[in-house]
């Protein structure tokens, strides 16, 4: 859910505002994402991309589901619900890759519900990190999957947009922005240039 809206027409100046505020680095990675669509794809280009995060799901070692499997979680411990959106699946596929080996078997890798989840006292009866912890893994499964949509192809920026990585772009954006890229680095996610490296499990 987007907190403040932006109009259409006030976009590319936010936007503009935002990236002044980047050293060269990260503006290259916001570049990358400001390329792609600010609209969500429809079918079936949707329904191809849907197919692209699957295939990518599969390389980075995740199980999915059947289509048309019953699924309370988009990810139950042992495998995903394929039956989303792109911008979810490869969401899902950074949390999966930023959890330790004992968080990959819980449901909602032990963060607690999700936007999507549906059976969310199951969710929150597995949950076992503070939600202070819990806030920066979500920022850091939400900015790596969103390269990874621009790395694809996918309209990145719709889902930079929806995660509101532009709320407070005067004050605080540009800073927990440069935050979370070092956080992706120090993991060993990105390379000291910020660009995507994670082995096998590669856009």
């Amino acid at each position: 859910m987007i907190l403040t809206p932006i109009p259409r027409d006030r976009l590319e100046g936010t936007l503009a505002r935002f990236a002044s505020r980047l050293p060269p680095q990260a503006g290259r990675v916001l570049a990358e994402i400001r390329a792609t669509s600010p609209d969500r794809a429809s079918s079936p280009l949707a329904e191809r991309h849907r197919e692209q995060a699957l295939a990518f799901a599969r390389r980075c070692g995740m199980a999915i589901h059947p289509a048309g499997t019953p699924c309370r979680f988009n990810w139950d411990g042992a495998a995903l619900d394929g039956d989303t959106d792109a911008y979810v699946i490869l969401h899902e596929v950074a949390h999966f890759v930023l959890a330790p080996p004992e968080r990959r078997v819980l449901v909602d890798f032990g963060l607690g519900p999700g936007p999507d989840t549906r059976d969310r006292a199951a969710a929150a009866a597995a949950a076992i990190i503070d939600p202070l912890a819990g806030e920066a893994d979500e920022a850091a499964a939400s900015l790596l999957g969103i390269m990874w949509e621009a790395a694809l192809g996918q309209p990145a920026l719709a889902s930079f947009l929806d995660q509101n990585w532009l709320e407070g772009v005067d004050r605080s954006a540009a800073p927990h922005f440069q935050a979370v890229l070092k956080q992706l680095r120090q993991r060993g996610l990105l390379d000291p240039e910020l660009r995507l490296r994670i082995g096998e499990c590669r856009p």
